[in-house]
C-alpha cells in the first residue's frame, strides 16, 4: 500500500487549496478526483474572490485564466415582467488588486489544478474513495474503487463537495435533506464581447453581475443570477429542493421562465447557449454545519456546507477552509500528533476567520426565510406596485399618491404582518 501524509478526496477549489498548502508545508500530498480531471464535476455561478484566491496562489489574476473583473454589482427585483432595481459601481475593482472575476470553472479548476502539481502534489482521476481505512478505530487512509486500491495517509481531508457521502460514512455528517441543498441549473450563452459591454454597460474587459428575487424563483426562497465573461454570459438559477419539489417546478423551467423575463431577455438576445449545467449548492447554514473534524479527518468547503448565500460567497469560503486545513494537517504531521484535539485547530481557526463568523451571524435566515415563504412572493408585487403608482404621472397630487400607496401597501399586508416581518428581518440580517 502507497502511502502519503495528506490525501485530499475532491479536487474542486477547496481540495485544491488544501493540497497546495500541505505541499507548501513540505508533506507528500495526494489529491482522488472521481471526474476526469478537476473541473469536471464541479459547477458554481462562476465568481471568484481575490483575497482568499491570492491566499492560496499569490498574484494568481497575472496568469490564471479569468474572465471579467467585476466592476458592477447589481440587484433586480422581478414582479410579472415589472423590475426594481438597485446596483454598486466602482471603476477601481478594473484594477489591481482586484475585488472579483467571473470566471469559467472547468478553465479555473484545471489551472489550479496545474498550481498544485507545480507544488508537488500528485493528481489521480477518475477514482472513487469509497470508504476510509481505520487501524485500531484510527483513520489511516482511503478505499478507493480501483484495484488494490487502499492508500494510506496520516491525515485525510474531504472536500467531495455537497454530495457528503465520505463525510457521513466517517461519522461527521448527515444525510442530505431537501431542505437544507438548492438545486441550481446554469446556461452558459455566447454572445460577442461588444455586445455584452454595450448592454451592461461596461468599457472594454469589465464585468457586471446581477442577482435577481422574487419572481425568477417564482417566489421561492433563491435566486437568478446573470454573470459577465469575456464573450458569453452566465445565467442560471437556484431554489431550495424542499420547496422546488413542493410547488411542482423543474429545474429547467424555473431557468426558462427566468430568461423569458423582459428585463433578462433583451440582455441574452441573439446569444447561443453552449453549455447546460446543475448542480446542488449547500444552503443549510451555520445551523447545518457538520462535525469538522475527528482524528485524522478534516472536512472542507461545500462538504462543511461553508456557503454565505446572502451575500454570494461560496468560493472563498472554500478556499479559505482548504487552506486552512492543509496547514493545521502539516503542522500536526510533523508534531506526530494527529488527534482530534490537533485536528480541532483547524475549527479554531476557521471560528477566528470570517468564515464561520459570517456563517453565525446569518445563522437564523435560513429559518426566517423558512416559516415566511410569503416574503418573496408577495413584497416584489408590493414594492413593484407602489414604484409603478408613484412614479405614473397622471395629475394625481403626490401627497394623494402617498397615501393611496400606504392604503394600498396595508390591504396586501397588515401593519402587524409588516412589523412581524421587519423584525424577522431584522434579527437574521443585522
Amino acid at each position: 500500500m502507497e502511502n502519503f501524509d495528506v490525501i485530499i478526496v475532491g479536487g474542486g477549489p477547496a481540495g485544491l487549496s488544501a493540497a497546495i498548502s500541505a505541499a507548501h508545508a513540505g508533506m507528500k500530498t495526494l489529491v482522488i478526483e472521481r471526474g476526469d480531471y478537476p473541473g469536471t464535476k464541479n459547477v458554481m455561478g462562476g465568481i471568484l474572490y481575490t483575497k482568499a484566491t491570492d491566499m492560496v496562489v499569490p498574484e494568481f489574476w497575472k496568469e490564471a485564466p479569468l474572465e471579467r473583473p467585476i466592476i458592477e454589482q447589481r440587484i433586480a427585483m422581478l414582479s410579472g415582467d415589472e423590475s426594481i432595481l438597485a446596483g454598486y459601481r466602482d471603476p477601481d475593482w478594473a484594477a489591481e488588486p482586484y475585488n472579483a472575476h467571473s470566471i469559467l470553472r472547468v478553465k479555473f479548476d484545471r489551472w489550479l489544478a496545474q498550481q498544485a502539481e507545480k507544488a508537488g502534489v500528485m493528481i489521480i482521476t477518475e477514482t472513487l474513495v469509497e470508504d476510509l481505512l481505520y487501524k485500531n478505530g484510527n483513520v489511516v487512509g482511503v478505499r478507493t474503487g480501483r484495484a488494490e486500491g487502499d492508500l494510506g495517509a496520516k491525515v485525510v481531508i474531504i472536500a467531495e463537495g455537497v454530495n457528503n457521502f465520505l463525510a457521513v460514512k466517517a461519522g461527521l455528517a448527515k444525510s442530505l435533506k431537501p431542505a437544507t441543498v438548492a438545486v441550481t441549473v446554469k446556461e452558459i450563452i455566447s454572445l460577442p464581447k461588444e455586445k455584452i459591454e454595450d448592454r451592461f454597460c461596461l468599457d472594454e474587459g469589465q464585468g457586471a453581475t446581477i442577482e435577481l428575487y422574487g419572481d425568477s424563483t417564482a417566489g421561492m426562497m433563491g435566486v437568478g443570477f446573470i454573470y459577465t465573461n469575456k464573450d458569453s454570459i452566465s445565467i442560471g438559477v437556484g431554489a431550495i429542493l424542499e420547496s422546488v419539489v413542493r410547488e411542482h417546478w423543474t429545474p429547467n423551467d424555473l431557468l426558462e421562465n427566468l430568461k423569458a423575463k423582459p428585463y433578462v431577455k433583451r440582455l441574452l438576445q441573439g446569444g447561443e447557449t453552449k453549455e447546460y449545467l446543475a448542480h446542488l449548492i449547500p444552503e443549510g447554514g451555520y445551523t447545518h454545519v457538520p462535525r469538522l473534524h475527528r482524528q485524522g479527518v478534516m472536512v472542507v468547503g461545500d462538504t462543511a456546507m461553508l456557503m454565505n448565500s446572502l451575500n454570494r460567497e461560496g468560493s472563498n469560503l472554500a478556499m479559505v477552509s482548504g487552506k486552512i486545513a492543509g496547514e493545521v494537517a502539516a503542522q500536526a504531521i510533523k508534531a506526530g500528533d494527529v488527534s482530534d484535539q490537533a485536528m480541532a485547530v483547524y475549527e479554531s481557526r476557521l471560528r477566528d476567520s470570517f468564515v464561520l463568523k459570517d456563517l453565525h451571524h446569518y445563522r437564523h435566515m435560513g429559518k426566517f426565510f423558512e416559516d415566511n415563504p410569503h416574503l418573496l412572493k408577495i413584497y416584489p408585487k408590493m414594492f413593484s406596485k407602489a414604484a409603478k403608482m408613484y412614479l405614473t404621472a397622471d395629475g394625481t397630487p403626490k401627497k394623494q399618491r402617498q397615501k393611496e400607496i400606504i392604503q394600498m401597501l396595508f390591504e396586501q399586508r397588515s401593519k402587524g404582518g409588516f412589523i412581524k416581518d421587519l423584525y424577522g428581518a431584522w434579527r437574521a440580517l443585522l
